[in-house]
């Protein structure tokens, strides 16, 4: 089979699921709190007879009001439920009647009400949950029998009331009684939305697929719910076998149900606000004063109090905005082409009386004549595509400049286009055009932007690094001026360190100012103070990274409304490299997180390494679940470019994850795509891209193998000038039952490296080494304070083994004790160390090593020939395995040592 043939079967084998295959009905997550005081208002602990929840249509109010009915149905209640409507209000207790007992006379209230209480009550009656839906469309003779009935102690009352709907007096008093707890029910966080969408499909969901849901939906349980529908529907939501993605630019379908629900709230506005509402869809947010050109301010007010728009203080002036991006999304499909294009035009005519002063309205101008008319000022989308290309909408800037007539670019507008084809991962087509601009250049100082452009665009495509050298090496022997000479010997420092140079490109950026001066072009600055730490961080610098990375940031952030330059965000790149090699785990995710929240959609490459370093980060920390999540991320946004550079190390990444999850399926499928990628060395270390086979190898029972593609990887590391990466793998072997021949070089690499981290895991491999409970102890305190959970879990384990194997019984079971939070915070990790103590605790490192070999079904024979043993030597092992272990059988050995299963398996495939 060719390459690309098992790339598209491995493509093909991602997709695994359905729409059919979803649960009909969601689970209900993210309400517990809420649940929990009805649970205390039904046991009468709150002093309450009645639960309200209220809060905007398709929060879930009549979903979580149902799980209190069935609570109360379980805790021994007769249940009944009543939906009220405009239509049953009209008879008085038509909602209700077909709960009341039969042959009632209600003609006389307070009869009424002795007659319904009596029938009620009585030593042999359960007591009544009453469920009504819609309390605020209940008549008044409803509620009032309700409020009788719950003040007698005979019902308890579960309602629910949408937010912004006219209540009458006698619903109010009985929704805010002393006797009722009201709850107002908020929409979903973006951590309930994960929560919820992981439930509902059935594994994890990407964190950009998550943060899109979420703001797509506002939280909206119903919302939600039909978008993930829809976009199953349609294919622009599927897993890739590691997480569930949005595909990269899809748009958000919804359903039929989701269009009407909208729909019909939309037109409850009635006629005198559909002219603001398809303003707005259309053009909004826009400034109080010009929304009020289509509506008066008491429309305006009313639809705020109907929340269909939002107001804000943006400075000095308020903007009117829709009150859910659904709305405007619901609004645009239903508005006819020419109504449409009249709305644009008029409002671009409008902003361009006003004299298009504020910033923005350039943009703004140009978005709304092309979308009416497909053409626009020339000047006008010059203007606009550069304020696009500030604010990193770089789809928008293509847009822009492809509308521009052929007679009116120049190399400006090319470069700003290639730019912008670049961001997008479009390598190719960015080339082209910053060819093209590289003839059209009218003077040294735009030969330089282009150069500068055009060897960026190379760097961090999948081609080789001589191409990107030799396009330096051209501009550097036309440049006539020192400044332009050094600054493209800067450029070839950041284009080394991009390619896994780091020492060579440190010493191109050695005199690289801590700020722009000689440097003639600022965007060659930001590169090199990019480049910069992350060599420092790579090479064991890692206090002088963080200073640096730190800088950069402040002046990217200082200058980034003023010079078209990537997201300011992605100089916080080697920050979390250098904060994670010191050993400031915590801070490294946090940085990355926020980091990754800021950063536009269309920011793909920037989003794919900050996702990469993150899960690099979780896997150091041992959160095995978060980090394979991460990678996954970064893998899904790398195949959306084809980027191989950022794909390799995080297919690697899956695959060590999943194989220490014990998901060796997955492992060696991720694999398998990583041997159809093509190599392409970038930021990070290829030699790190080895740990996906080890810890399967590993998995698998293989460790001395595990160990000898971690060695070869480790020298590959040490020939590179690469001494964190080195120091990583190293303690990988020492953790897999090498510490003896690691030791010595960990500790030589600790104290050429600054950062407790590197120092804290040569500790390790020297505890190890020498079988030292003690020490294992007081390093396992130490990781753990780094945020290095799972080597603290190891190394507590272990220790409580050696306890176990000094006869000391009692220290044993602390040592256990103390590993227990560091080993619950790692997500079901499963590693030879973290093998369960009682179990693990008689066995010599050689005797666990053969018995973990012989879970996978491997003979005693190809044991002894993978070890460099006799036969003889293996089985007598193995028998004092079992012997120590009090087992019999292999099957039993796999049970006791945690493998859960014998298997036979092959080995993983790695190039």
């Amino acid at each position: 089979m060719s390459q690309s043939d098992s790339a598209e079967a491995n493509r093909s084998a991602r997709t695994v699921q359905t729409p059919e295959n979803l649960v009909s009905c969601w689970p209900l997550i993210g309400r517990e709190r809420e649940l929990e005081v009805f649970a205390q208002v039904l046991a009468n602990r709150r002093g309450g007879r009645g639960f309200v929840l209220s809060g905007p249509a398709g929060v879930g109010k009549s979903r979580l009001a149902e799980e209190c009915l069935a609570q109360a149905v379980r805790a021994g209640f007769r249940g009944g439920r009543a939906t009220a409507s405009a239509a049953a209000a009209a008879v008085p207790l038509g909602a209700i009647a077909h709960l009341l007992p039969a042959g009632v006379d209600l003609s006389d209230p307070v009869a009424g009400f002795a007659a319904v209480a009596a029938a009620l009550s009585g030593p042999n009656r359960r007591r009544w949950a009453v469920l009504v839906d819609d309390l605020h469309l209940l008549d008044a003779t409803s509620v009032m029998l309700l409020r009788q009935l719950m003040d007698a102690g005979l019902i308890r009352l579960i309602a629910t009331i949408r937010s912004g709907e006219v209540t009458s007096d006698a619903v109010r008093a009985l929704a805010h009684g002393d006797t009722v707890h009201h709850i107002e029910l908020a929409a979903f966080d973006q951590a309930q939305v994960e929560t919820v969408l992981q439930a509902a499909l059935g594994g994890p969901v990407g964190p950009h697929t998550v943060r899109l849901l979420h703001d797509m939906s506002g939280g909206n349980a119903l919302y939600l719910r039909e978008l993930v529908h829809g976009a199953l529907a349609t294919g622009a939501l599927a897993s890739d076998g590691q997480a569930w993605q949005l595909t990269q630019g899809s748009q958000l379908p919804g359903t039929t149900l989701l269009t009407d629900l909208i729909g019909a709230h939309l037109a409850t506005a009635g006629p005198p606000a559909r002219p603001v509402l398809e303003l707005l869809a259309l053009c909004g947010p826009l400034p109080l004063a010009e929304a009020q050109a289509a509506a008066s301010r008491q429309v305006l007010a009313d639809l705020e109090r109907a929340g269909l728009i939002l107001s804000h203080q943006d400075g000095r002036r308020t903007r009117v905005m829709l009150a859910h991006p659904l709305y405007g999304e619901v609004m645009r499909a239903s508005l006819p082409v020419l109504h449409r294009q009249s709305i644009l035009l008029d409002q671009a005519q409008r902003v361009e009386a006003h004299g298009a002063l504020r910033r923005g309205d350039a943009l703004c101008i140009a978005t709304w004549r092309l979308a009416a008319t497909s053409t626009a000022d020339p000047a006008v989308l010059i203007q606009a595509a550069a304020a696009a290309r500030n604010a990193h909408d770089y789809p928008q800037t293509v847009t822009l400049l492809e509308a521009l007539p052929e007679p009116r670019h120049n190399a400006q507008t090319r470069l700003l286009l290639g730019e912008a084809l670049s961001q997008m991962g479009r390598w190719k087509q960015a080339d082209v055009v910053l060819a093209e601009a590289e003839v059209s250049t009218a003077d040294e100082q735009e030969k330089l932007a282009v150069a500068l452009a055009r060897t960026a665009n190379l760097a961090w495509s999948n081609t080789d690094l001589t191409q990107a050298l030799t396009a330096n090496d051209t501009a550097l022997s036309q440049a006539s001026s020192l400044t332009d000479r050094r600054t493209l010997r800067a450029n070839e420092g950041f284009l080394r360190i991009a390619a896994g140079q780091p020492a060579r490109g440190l010493a191109l950026l050695e005199d690289l100012e801590t700020k722009p001066g000689h440097i003639r072009n600022v965007r060659a600055w930001l590169r090199g103070s990019l480049a910069k730490p992350t060599a420092l961080a790579l090479t064991g610098h890692t206090q002088q990274a963080i200073a640096w990375a730190e800088r950069a940031h402040t002046v990217h952030l200082q200058l980034d409304d003023h010079t078209l330059l990537p997201h300011p965000a992605i100089q916080r790149i080697p920050l979390v490299l250098a904060l994670t090699e010191t050993g400031r785990l915590a801070d490294a995710r946090i940085t990355a997180e926020n980091a990754y929240a800021r950063l536009t959609d269309s920011s793909v490459i920037a989003r794919a390494w900050m996702a990469l370093f993150l899960g690099r980060t979780q896997w150091l920390a041992g959160h095995l679940t978060s980090a394979r999540r991460w990678y996954a991320e970064a893998a899904a946004l790398a195949r959306t470019i084809n980027h191989a550079k950022a794909l390799r190390p995080a297919l690697a990444g899956l695959a060590a994850c999943a194989a220490v999850l014990g998901d060796l399926d997955a492992a060696e499928t991720a694999l398998d795509e990583h041997s159809t990628t093509p190599p392409a060395p970038g930021f990070l270390p290829a030699a790190e891209e080895h740990l996906g086979p080890a810890w399967l190898l590993a998995a698998r029972g293989h460790l001395a193998q595990a160990r000898t593609v971690l060695a070869k990887a480790a020298r590959a590391a040490r020939t590179a000038g690469h001494p964190t990466s080195e120091a990583l793998l190293l303690t990988d072997i020492a953790r897999l039952g090498g510490a003896q021949e690691m030791a010595n070089r960990l500790t030589d690499l600790a104290q050429a490296c600054d950062g407790t981290f590197i120092q804290a895991r040569a500790r390790l491999a020297t505890a190890l080494a020498e079988d030292d409970p003690v020490r294992l102890l007081h390093v396992a305190d130490e990781l753990e304070e780094l945020g290095a959970d799972l080597l603290a879990a190891e190394a507590a384990t272990t220790a409580a083994a050696a306890w176990h194997r000094a006869g000391e019984p009692r220290r044993a079971t602390a040592a256990t004790r103390h590993a227990v939070p560091a080993a619950t915070r790692c997500q079901s990790a499963r590693t030879p160390l973290l093998t369960t103590p009682a179990a693990a605790a008689p066995l010599t490192p050689r005797e666990r090593e053969i018995a973990l070999l012989a879970t996978t079904n491997t003979t005693s024979k190809d044991i002894a020939e993978a070890l460099r043993l006799s036969v003889r030597t293996v089985e007598n092992h193995l028998q004092h395995a079992y012997s120590k272990l009090g087992v019999t059988t292999r099957r039993e050995l796999a049970i006791t040592l945690g493998t859960g299963r014998v298997s036979d398996v092959a080995l993983p495939r790695f190039s």
